[in-house]
């Protein structure tokens, strides 16, 4: 069999393990048949079914308990994180590149907020983070999660994750307080002006 036919098998065997989990409404902590059970169900191979389930507990979704079986989680974007860091992030442009990602999601949150569409609530406790770094994080997950959009959220988070594995450039915390002071008095045009000043001065401390 060719390097291209295995490729295609495996991602058959991937998607037909996908839509088991929709067709069955499975969610977070539910258990996953066995490997046999899969294979008969599946009409694949146990060594396609074994390889395919590495790959989805190499991305963190699933989790096997010794004993008990193999149980579907929550994604955690951070497992796969590290991974694939050491080969996605080793020159200094796709650093860049991976920064200004971060900073447009960013800037599409604070416009959704801007529209006056979404409220933040009570943000009061992120001012307790020691680092700037940590709010910034902490306060941006709790605002990604008012736009109820959840793939951005997602997409988000996934790119946020990979900024934590790079050197990170440091961050005015008198600045960045100011940013989160607009943003707990619903002044987001203002953040958002702040927010790019911010992001500029990020690419300036990376180059």
């Amino acid at each position: 069999m060719t390097n291209r036919s295995k490729m295609k098998v495996y991602q058959e065997v991937l998607n037909k393990i996908r839509h088991f989990i929709e067709d069955n409404e499975l969610k977070d902590g539910d258990r996953l048949p066995s490997e046999r059970e899969l294979s008969e169900q599946l009409n694949a191979g146990r060594s396609s079914i074994r390889e395919a389930l590495r790959a989805i507990e190499l991305l963190g979704l699933i989790e096997t308990r010794h004993g008990e079986g193999t149980f579907l989680r929550t994604y955690r974007p951070y497992h796969s994180v590290e991974l694939l860091s050491t080969f996605v992030l080793r020159e200094v442009e796709t650093k860049q590149e991976l920064l200004e990602v971060k900073f447009l999601l960013e800037k599409i949150c604070l416009e959704k907020l801007n529209d006056g569409s979404c409220d933040v609530g009570d943000i009061s406790d992120f001012f307790n983070e020691k680092s700037a770094c940590n709010l910034h994080t902490q306060l941006f997950l709790h605002l990604f999660s008012k736009i109820e959009n959840h793939l951005l959220l997602k997409i988000w988070h996934l790119v946020a994750g990979f900024t934590e594995t790079i050197d990170q450039p440091r961050v005015d915390d008198s600045q960045y307080h100011q940013f989160y002071q607009l943003i707990k008095e619903g002044q987001f045009n203002d953040a958002a002006n702040l927010h790019a000043s911010i992001y500029q001065s990020s690419l300036i401390n990376t180059s």
